[in-house]
């Protein structure tokens, strides 16, 4: 069983809405982020996939950790994630860039949808509510 290392971010707009991505050729939607190269710290993984994925460069310190969370990869067979989570705020608006193919609000309160990443349903999702 292989393992991904990746880090992502729960960024939210001023109506406390959650950014979704989907990635091209896939059927889930995720939190932005993404693989970490080796011997990168998370959080400079996360601002590096932030920057090429949505053109979105956010200092440091506008990240809070949420934790560290394993799940099964939503797209990749016989693989887990080991993913470091961020929240913040997003200053504007964004659009999806590189391998991105779209970009999802989930609303507060809303139904969740079949399509959520096993990571944002089953671990993310909670850990936002305790938070």
């Amino acid at each position: 069983m292989t393992t991904l290392h990746i880090a992502a971010a729960c960024l939210f707009d001023d109506q406390q809405r959650l950014l979704l991505v989907r990635k091209r050729h896939t059927r889930m939607f995720m939190l932005p982020g993404g693989k970490r190269e080796t011997g990168e710290a998370p959080l400079c993984a996360l601002r590096r996939e932030l920057r090429e994925e949505l053109q979105l460069d956010l200092p440091p310190n506008a990240f809070e950790p949420l934790g560290r969370f394993h799940a099964p990869a939503a797209n990749e067979a016989d693989t887990w994630v080991a993913a470091d989570i961020f929240t913040a705020r997003l200053p504007h608006a964004v659009q999806a860039a590189a391998e991105l193919e779209e970009l999802a609000w989930l609303e507060p309160g809303a139904p969740l949808h079949d399509r959520l990443a096993p990571l944002l349903r089953e671990q993310v999702l909670p850990a936002l509510d305790r938070a």
